[in-house]
Order: structure tokens, then C-alpha cells, then sequence
């Protein structure tokens, strides 16, 4: 009986009763992968390369021996594993291009009496989707605001209330500045940034207005896709403003908890931006746990770049909403009412 194979547009329908298992290398998959997908490589890293330069080098007979080689003592390790991933469902099984390394697999899992299917035109098919799907329009309200005014707090609240969310930072591991990466865990590739964006806006109503936070195209190492980036030019970008000492206390809040000699590191790798003498004024300011001074000086430079971005990459539609508090609750149901 010969297994059957589903296109792109099948794979999220079957998914819902199904496990992805991807048998890329692990340096692929840690490129980018399906959302939720396993990685059971059929050949490691190392053996790749090897199997990749016997092809070029002597033959593709002599490429597919060795590879017979490599994974014949992995057989029975494969099945295990697959038997352990799947858990009794049905198993979706895709490589680059959906040819010979997930056909091998699908083979050997049907052969162990697995309900197996293969992803047509594998990883490849999904990304060539994914790309696609970022040149559709988009719904945004654009939610702007200088370093701590609380956007990612406003935005929680703003779900919390129902409303559509896509927390770009949080999908990134970074929130956005040079301090961002403290405390997050390391940074997706910028191709499964792109995955994960996807997906996150794959479970919403497209046809209804979603909120984001204002951020660079660049967050941190991972970047926003281009088509992305242009239904953000086109939203509703919507700038919050709260007093400067409510930033000021908000950014000091956060500091607090992280590491010292993190902080510090920091400070000194924008030394160039901030200049020597603000640098050395906000280091000696957190050796001596004024972490207040220490915000202030670092609101110097975030509000530069902020008005420098903001300059830079214009957006169409501005409004500018001012507040006498920082009570982020308060705020999102206001912006609820108002914004409609």
C-alpha cells in the first residue's frame, strides 16, 4: 500500500490529530522549523556533510551506500522514538524537499505498522507558505510609546479584554533595545521568528483588527518579514504618553531585576552612543545603587533613538494619547473605547 502524501494546504487541517516529525539535521531544524514540530534527523550534522560529499565528489550510488551505512545500525532507534513521539496518533513526516530522507522515513514507520503520510515539497512548501502569507493585508493598531510607558503591560491587558495580541517581543526572546535581551531566554533564528509569527497569526480572525507594539525592524537578531514590516507602516499607529517620572520609576522597577554587572556591561557597550561621560556617570550610579540616576541617564538614549526611528520609518495614520497615570488597565480599556 503506498503512503500517502499531503500539500501544504492539507497540513494544518491534519495536524490537529496529528504529530509533525522533521528529520532535517539539527542544525536545520534549529534554523527554523513547523510550529510544535519533533526533530528525529535521519542523519546527524557530521553525516550530512559526509553523505553530501560523497555525492559531489565520487557519486550519488556511492552517496546513498554510505547513507545506508550511517543510519542501518539507527533503524530500530528510529522506530522507538517515533512510537514515543507520536503517542498512538497519526505521524506527518517531512525533510527539505520531501524526497528521499523523509520517503526513507515514512518507509521504515509504515513498515513498523505507523499511520504515516509525508508533507509535500516538505520544509521547503511550508516556508514558501509562510513567506506568501506575510504580503496579505493586515488589520494593525500600532501601539507606540517611548521606554517605559508600559506597552508590553498595556498590551496584556488589551488581551486580557479580548482583544487580538501578537507580542512580537516575546516571540523574539528580546524586548526591543539594548537592554532587551536581559533575562530572556536565547533568540530564535530571524527564519523561525518568521515561523512562530505565522503560526501566531494563523490562530487569529485576520478579517479583525489585531494590536502590536511599535518596534525597529531588527528586534534584536531576529527581524520582522518585509511584508510584515509594510502592514505596520499602513496601521493605526496609536503613541501612549505618561509623565516622565512614572517612565523614570517604571524603568527603574525593571533594572532592579537584573544582575548589576549585567546592567553595567551594558552601559558600556553604548558607551559610543551614550557618550564616555553619561556612560561612566550610570556605571558609577549602579555601583553605588542609584539605580534612579542610572534610568535616567538610559532615557537619555532610548528617547533619542525612539525619535530617531519614529523620524525614519513613518507611519501614516498617528494618534497621540496623553495620561496622567500609569495604571496599564486603566489605559487598555480606555484605548479600547476609543480606538474602534
Amino acid at each position: 500500500m503506498s503512503i500517502e502524501r499531503i500539500n501544504i494546504s492539507q497540513l494544518f487541517d491534519y495536524q490537529q490529530d496529528s504529530v509533525v516529525i522533521d528529520v532535517r539535521t539539527p542544525a536545520e531544524f534549529e534554523q527554523g522549523h513547523i510550529i510544535g514540530a519533533f526533530n528525529l534527523p535521519l542523519f546527524t550534522n557530521e553525516e550530512r556533510a559526509i553523505v553530501g560529499t560523497a555525492y559531489k565528489r565520487q557519486s550519488p550510488q556511492n552517496a546513498l551506500i554510505k547513507g545506508l551505512d550511517l543510519i542501518g545500525v539507527k533503524l530500530s532507534y528510529f522506530i522507538k522514538r517515533a512510537q514515543k513521539m507520536a503517542a498512538g496518533k497519526r505521524i506527518i513526516v517531512h525533510c527539505w524537499r520531501g524526497g528521499k530522507r523523509s520517503g526513507s522515513m515514512a518507509w521504515l514507520l509504515d513498515l513498523a505498522g505507523m499511520n504515516v503520510v509525508v508533507l509535500e515539497g516538505g520544509y521547503k512548501a511550508y516556508r514558501t507558505h509562510v513567506q506568501a502569507s506575510f504580503d496579505l493585508p493586515l488589520l494593525l493598531n500600532v501601539l507606540g510609546g517611548r521606554t517605559g510607558t508600559g506597552k508590553t503591560v498595556i498590551l496584556f491587558h488589551l488581551r486580557e479584554k479580548n482583544a487580538q495580541v501578537v507580542d512580537l517581543e516575546a516571540l523574539a526572546n528580546h524586548k526591543g533595545s539594548a537592554f532587551g535581551a536581559l533575562g530572556e531566554a536565547p533568540q530564535p533564528k530571524t527564519e523561525h521568528f518568521e515561523n512562530l509569527l505565522f503560526e501566531e497569526i494563523r490562530q487569529l480572525d485576520t478579517s479583525k483588527t489585531i494590536w502590536i507594539e511599535n518596534e525597529s525592524k531588527g528586534i534584536g537578531t531576529a527581524f520582522l518579514p518585509q511584508g510584515f514590516w509594510d502592514n505596520m507602516k499602513v496601521g493605526k499607529l496609536i503613541n501612549i504618553e505618561i509623565p516622565y517620572d512614572l517612565r523614570i520609576l517604571r524603568s527603574m522597577e525593571d533594572y532592579k531585576k537584573y544582575p548589576k554587572e549585567d546592567l553595567i556591561a551594558i552601559f558600556k557597550n553604548i558607551e559610543r552612543k551614550l557618550g564616555g561621560q553619561h556612560s561612566k556617570a550610570a556605571i558609577d550610579a549602579l555601583e553605588n545603587d542609584d539605580y534612579t540616576t542610572a534610568a535616567e541617564i538610559a532615557l537619555v538614549y532610548y528617547d533619542k533613538t525612539y525619535q530617531h526611528s519614529f523620524e525614519q520609518n513613518p507611519t501614516i495614520a498617528v494618534s497621540y494619547l496623553s495620561y496622567p497615570h500609569a495604571d496599564m488597565e486603566k489605559i487598555a480599556k480606555d484605548l479600547l473605547e476609543k480606538i474602534k
